[in-house]
């Protein structure tokens, strides 16, 4: 399974894990790195700017999908 980890950079602390969205987009023409960052301001909320959100895209093994089933977003 496909996830996005959402990171804000801060000067002081560092880059801070926000939360992380599962990919169930089927369209990989609709996968963006524009559409990414949008869908991630809109679920978490984020007014940052630009040069201070990033995400990584990263695939979960099998035993790591337990915690996205159950709604438990870091």
């Amino acid at each position: 399974m496909i996830v996005y980890k959402f990171y804000l950079r801060n000067a002081i602390k560092g880059d801070i894990l926000v939360g992380v969205l599962p990919e169930r987009r089927k369209n990989p023409k609709r996968i963006t790195d524009e559409s990414i960052i949008h869908w991630g301001r809109k679920y978490f909320g984020m007014n940052a700017k630009d040069e201070d959100i990033f995400f990584i895209k990263t695939v979960l093994e099998e035993r790591e999908k337990g915690n996205l089933s159950q709604g438990r977003f870091f």
